[in-house]
């Protein structure tokens, strides 16, 4: 999958800037589909030309001018036929601390604690920040009336799978922890 898609889903939230939809991928989509600022300035621009999003610009007093990112229906018809069709292979992991960790025998059992701590305090920091997105998007009401009524329920969703895939981390670190611990001696 392209970044595209990632793109068009973001802006059915309304139209948003270049930066906005920077800070949107940052707390919605990032935990399964990261992407950096000039990622996304350049998908803009791709999308614009192909027709899938318009842009306006809008001058502001004491600041640069922006501009402003909307679906067309183009790009919405786009974006209901790739959300129908299954996905072309499943999910893979790709993860540079497992494969520091495969290799980790013999090396010193002290950084391979440091790194799965690490590890640990980032899925707890996302856990926080996916914690308050979700009592933002649920606006006081609980699980289940927001579920019910709620216009878009899809963000909701993906952010329960941020959360599990960031406590699923967590557990993990706190096993791989309590392994290393038995095995090797602190100090």
């Amino acid at each position: 999958m392209s970044l595209k898609y990632a793109v068009l889903a973001a802006l059915l939230e309304g139209e948003a800037s270049g930066y906005e939809l920077s800070k949107l991928f940052d707390v919605s989509l990032a935990n399964f589909w990261p992407a950096t600022p000039q990622q996304l300035y350049r998908e803009l621009e791709r999308l614009a030309q192909d027709g899938l999003v318009e842009a306006r610009t809008v001058q502001q007093e004491r600041r640069p001018t922006k501009r402003m990112f909307t679906l067309t229906e183009t790009g919405r018809a786009q974006l209901r036929d790739f959300s129908a069709a299954p996905p072309r292979r499943p999910t893979a992991v790709r993860d540079e601390l497992l494969i520091k960790i495969q290799a980790m025998d013999g090396g010193d059992p002290r950084v391979t604690r440091a790194l799965i701590e690490e590890r640990r305090g980032w899925a707890r920091g996302k856990l926080d920040r996916y914690e308050r997105v979700r009592e933002r998007l649920l606006g006081g009401h609980t699980e289940e009336e927001y579920l019910r009524t709620a216009d878009r329920i899809g963000p909701y969703l993906t952010l329960l799978a941020g959360i599990g895939f960031e406590e699923e981390n967590l557990r993990w670190c706190e096993r791989a922890l309590a392994v290393l611990g038995r095995r090797v001696p602190l100090g």
